[in-house]
């Protein structure tokens, strides 16, 4: 009766006047998983077949009998996805949650332990200058400039702002190094994973971390409403299981080390600051 009824609203196109919440799942409902990493390595396709195994993995542990999980680099393929298949859950990047779980209504349930993610520390880099005051006024290269929120909110601290800069956008994260390296921009805001390349790239002798930002949430495990309440619950569950035993080879070719339960109250400082 209550599906007929959403039907029928939906049809009269009043569902979006009424301010009808989507339906959670039901049990045999097929589960979906976004998973959104933001200014990686990698393209979409690469990722996708490790994902699948993942998803697979977790299906497994949960008892889902349908499962599909997809995996993104930008918020506006996330969304496209978010839209049509309606996700129970997702794994997303810092600033991605940040700017999304307002718009979404998630809930976070969990985060991720991974290694060469990045996300959990950004830092400004140079060959020239000696800290953030020198940085100041002069060309800054990143490929972290599409969240503006984000960096002059969460990621500075309050120390500074990107229109404190001259911006010189770039769109992979070599790419930003290179910058420096060349002497095309006086500076540049990386994060962790980046930096953790300085020591492999040529050219990049003498660019070097001149300041750093404190350490920030990692990425977070989150519920779509169209999760039910049971689904949450057991997902979250189950999330510190997923990496061991048989499923940490899984885990480790997704790049995750460890996943565990986590609530709001892990991101609230963050959610704060962004949200100013």
């Amino acid at each position: 009766m209550r599906t007929l009824v959403r039907s029928l609203l939906v049809s009269l196109g009043v569902a979006a006047m009424v301010g009808l919440a989507p339906m959670p799942a039901q049990a045999d409902d097929p589960i979906g998983i976004l998973v959104l990493k933001e200014h990686g390595v990698g393209s979409a396709a690469q990722a996708q077949p490790y994902v699948d195994k993942f998803v697979g993995m977790a299906a497994k542990h949960n008892g889902w009998t349908e499962a599909k999980g997809q995996y993104h680099t930008t918020r506006s393929s996330a969304e496209k996805f978010i839209q049509s298949q309606k996700p129970q859950f997702g794994i997303l990047s810092l600033a991605a949650f940040l700017a999304l779980k307002g718009k979404h209504n998630l809930e976070v349930v969990g985060q991720v332990g991974a290694s060469r993610a990045g996300g959990l520390q950004y830092h400004l880099v140079s060959k020239t200058e000696a800290d953030l005051a020198g940085c100041k006024g002069k060309s800054l290269a990143s490929d972290h400039a599409d969240d503006v929120k984000f960096i002059d909110n969460v990621v500075s601290g309050g120390k500074f702002k990107l229109a404190d800069f001259t911006l010189v956008a770039t769109q992979r994260p070599l790419q930003t190094i290179k910058k420096v390296a060349s002497g095309d921009a006086a500076c540049a805001l990386i994060d962790d994973a980046q930096l953790a390349e300085l020591s492999h790239l040529e050219g990049a002798d003498g660019v070097r971390s001149v300041w750093k930002s404190e350490k920030l949430p990692p990425m977070a495990v989150v519920a779509f409403p169209a999760a039910s309440a049971s689904q949450r619950k057991a997902f979250q569950g189950s999330l510190s299981k997923l990496c061991e035993g048989e499923g940490k080879s899984t885990c480790a070719e997704v790049g995750i080390q460890a996943l565990k339960s986590a609530s709001a109250s892990d991101y609230a400082t963050v959610a704060a600051a962004y949200a100013k």
